[in-house]
């Protein structure tokens, strides 16, 4: 890197590669990219300087001194084979997050579920309480407009993403683990003990005398727990992990797009916490992001007053419009365990809530269908349209929407409905909606745009 001036992203439009892009950007580096279309964070890239292609062409590679791409990339992508003829350095994503993230006092944040809200939460209580952290996210801070900065402290927050492996690159001051749970198998040879092992090696790379935190609530992060040579931190909002959790979250309180709670640290209270997203999880989140910034040196009262203005992340309980007492609102939950947690923060609020799901992957259907059937109890109606697969994947005989909406239909809501399309769905939900009513999109694809459709309508 300090021989490089100029960094070409194959693939700058994704979350995780122009959140990079934009701390170089602002590193001082010459930053240009391509991708097949251009969205919301290419834009506010260019705005920023970078000069971004549509498409893919050698001759986009041309002056660069690095060549950076994600897992989505194929090998055979015209550029990734130029760079590789002319003797550019050709690096993955994670290895050049890692260059950013290694060197300095990195916070790695890894789990199931929750990495790019805890990740956020950290972000934003530095960012407010003066310290001026580098931040990467998977998603956008609304708070700050953006899914990345370069800022002047030692500081690097970063999600550290286990789908593929890749978070075995970094080596960070800090590991936080908010959960382990079987996904991305298709990446692991189908082998949940081959992710949980890649857990355990990511928790070998601690920096000498950095930390571990770690949420014991988690079956199988209590079981990784043992392995970590470094010290552990140890998180709970559950009995009867709050007992031996080194911080606990009680009296635990969730109303209507809100969230309350005493934070203790062993057996002393630190005080109240207040936020403004709902749901258990939520708490759990921050406390590991209150854990990480007690160490920075800021007060808890610091820490609790900026975590009450914590606007959330883009698409995790996204309050897309509210029209005529009806709440729409849109997540990315895409696992089991999201939608139950989703479900309960939006079951607090008292409302009729109408669950839409949209699978992503057929093998993460074909994987988790039995624990996708028993996700939606908490739901007053379920809806599920098709099946949302990136290009490229095959699908899988006998797994379909159709197929999973029968085992809901057996496991957890007798009333779930199949609804194939986004715009047959948005016309019935149209004609469905009640004053009173939480419509919550939910899923990795497109779903996110029904919502939008639908707030926009309900205004008009």
């Amino acid at each position: 890197m300090d021989q490089a001036r100029h960094v070409h992203f194959v693939g700058i439009g994704g979350y995780g590669m122009s959140a990079i892009a934009r701390v170089l950007i602002d590193l001082g580096y010459k930053v240009t990219g391509s991708d097949v279309a251009m969205n919301d964070l290419a834009r506010k890239l260019e705005a920023r300087g970078a000069v971004i292609q549509l498409g893919h062409a050698a001759s986009h590679v041309d002056g660069a001194d690095i060549i950076v791409y994600s897992t989505s990339i194929p090998k055979d992508n015209p550029e990734v084979i130029a760079a590789e003829e002319k003797g550019i350095p050709v690096m993955h994503r994670s290895q050049m997050l890692a260059r950013i993230l290694n060197e300095r006092t990195g916070v790695a944040v890894a789990g199931a579920h929750g990495k790019t809200t805890t990740t956020s939460m950290i972000s934003h209580v530095l960012e407010e309480c003066g310290v001026d952290p580098t931040f990467i996210i998977g998603g956008e801070l609304m708070n700050a407009g953006t899914n990345a900065k370069a800022g002047s402290s030692d500081y690097v927050i970063a999600e550290a993403d286990e789908s593929d492996g890749s978070f075995l690159e970094y080596r960070p001051m800090y590991e936080i683990v908010t959960s382990i749970e079987p996904d991305h198998l298709e990446h692991f040879d189908g082998d949940f003990n081959n992710l949980k092992q890649a857990y355990v090696k990511f928790l070998s790379h601690l920096k000498p005398g950095g930390k571990a935190v770690l949420c014991i609530d988690d079956l199988h992060v209590r079981e990784v727990l043992p392995t970590v040579t470094e010290q552990v931190v140890t998180y709970a909002i559950e009995e009867p992990f709050t007992q031996s959790a080194n911080f606990k979250a009680l009296s635990i309180e969730c109303g209507d797009r809100r969230s309350h709670c005493q934070v203790y640290r062993n057996e002393e209270c630190l005080g109240e916490l207040a936020l403004t997203v709902p749901g258990k999880h939520n708490i759990a989140n921050a406390l590991a992001a209150i854990i990480v910034c007690l160490d920075a040196g800021l007060s808890f009262e610091q820490i609790a007053s900026a975590l009450t203005t914590f606007r959330g992340a883009k698409r995790r309980f996204q309050i897309i419009g509210e029209v005529k007492d009806i709440l729409v609102v849109d997540d990315y939950a895409h696992h089991p365990t999201e939608i139950v947690a989703t479900l309960k923060g939006a079951k607090a609020s008292g409302r009729r809530v109408i669950a839409v799901f949209q699978p992503q992957r057929y093998t993460r259907t074909f994987f988790l269908m039995d624990e996708f059937s028993r996700a939606f109890s908490d739901a007053d109606e379920v809806i599920i349209t098709d099946i949302y697969s990136p290009a490229g994947e095959a699908k899988i005989e006998g797994v379909s929407s159709e197929v999973l909406v029968q085992k809901i239909r057996e496991n957890s809501h007798g009333g779930a409905r199949y609804i194939p399309t986004k715009e047959e769905l948005q016309d019935q939900l149209y004609k469905e909606l009640q004053a009173g009513d939480l419509v919550l999109t939910m899923g990795a694809g497109d779903i996110w745009k029904s919502a939008f459709w639908l707030a926009e309508r309900l205004g008009k």
